[in-house]
């Protein structure tokens, strides 16, 4: 029987650090080759909206699965799939929201620690959602910040961002009054907005700034203007294949010029050491994160366990009149 894991259940047993140092192993195994990936694809709804899927398998672990999700005016729904790659049975249905805000703020954690000079001590955020919030604390486990910056457009709400998030990370964070202001001088930026247009742009970037984009997984949307692209000596990414269906900072910026994504390097090749990472403390390195669907196949798989061990979660019967056709 298949576990049903609800967001309660998910909540109860992910941290912060278990996030991080599972999506590193998800990075990890697509660079030894245990894991594969296959990119998002979307399907538009009848009514106003949008169905999303992405698939992976880990061999390494016996995991298969699906992130599904929809999108309408009713709201955002979550669910991974999660089969044994060995036997084909769905062990799990795991309800996905919170997993995905944490193994996305992971994924920028894991970049931020491999790209970043070590000596990055100040960090701006654009954008104080929900997804900001993972964001900044994953960074904060990858790098000792002195301080931080934060900007959205609600003055309110990236002051109340600013409140909370220094209470959580026992880091001074201090809303700013613009983008550019947040982005001077800060040694890690993270763009985690839904703007279609630039909101940081590249004259405002420093000699060994590293910049997470994490925004924009569309198109005809971007969070860096073309120059803070061109200004990157290092442009990486979870899924070079899918960044170029959806990554719409590198795409615009490119243009026609497909030779340029010759210079995209995968973040998995980086850690595998295939290709280098930054090689010295003036580059500009830029991770363009879309969110692949091993992160959410190895976060889950771990859930998946630890709710076997700790006898959470609901048994849901399914196919068993079939199965038990068959015995």
């Amino acid at each position: 029987m298949a576990l049903l894991l609800a967001e309660s259940d998910v909540r109860a047993i992910l941290t912060m650090p278990m996030a991080l140092e599972l999506v590193e192993t998800s990075f990890r195994r697509l660079a030894d080759k245990s894991a594969t990936c296959h990119p998002r694809r979307r399907l538009r709804m009848a009514e106003r909206g949008l169905m999303n899927y992405m698939a992976a398998t880990d061999s390494a672990s016996g995991y298969m699965g699906l992130k599904i999700y929809t999108v309408s005016p009713n709201g955002v729904r979550f669910i991974v799939p999660l089969f044994s790659s060995r036997t084909g049975e769905l062990l799990a249905l795991i309800e996905a929201d919170y997993l995905g805000q944490m193994r996305t703020g992971a994924a920028t954690g894991v970049a931020t620690k491999v790209l970043a000079r070590p000596d990055a001590r100040s960090a701006a955020i654009i954008g104080t959602g929900l997804q900001s919030k993972t964001q900044l604390e994953a960074v904060s486990h990858a790098r000792k910040l002195d301080f931080v910056r934060a900007y959205g457009r609600d003055a309110a709400r990236r002051e109340k961002f600013a409140e909370e998030m220094t209470g959580r990370l026992r880091v001074p964070v201090t809303a700013a009054d613009s983008a550019e202001e947040a982005v001077r001088d800060a040694d890690i930026i993270i763009t985690s907005t839904t703007s279609s247009k630039p909101v940081v742009e590249g004259r405002w970037l420093h000699p060994g700034t590293h910049i997470n984009a994490i925004g924009s997984n569309f198109a005809e949307k971007r969070e860096l203007d073309a120059e803070a692209v061109g200004r990157a000596d290092l442009i990486a990414a979870d899924s070079v294949e899918q960044s170029k269906m959806e990554a719409g900072d590198l795409i615009q910026a490119f243009g026609t010029d497909q030779s340029r994504w010759s210079s995209v390097r995968e973040l998995s090749d980086i850690m595998g050491g295939k290709t280098p990472g930054r090689t010295n403390e003036d580059q500009i390195t830029l991770f363009k994160s879309n969110g692949i669907a091993i992160e959410d196949i190895v976060v889950g798989g771990r859930i998946y366990e630890i709710a076997r061990e700790r006898r959470m979660g609901r048994e849901v019967p399914m196919w068993q009149d079939v199965l038990s056709a068959q015995a």
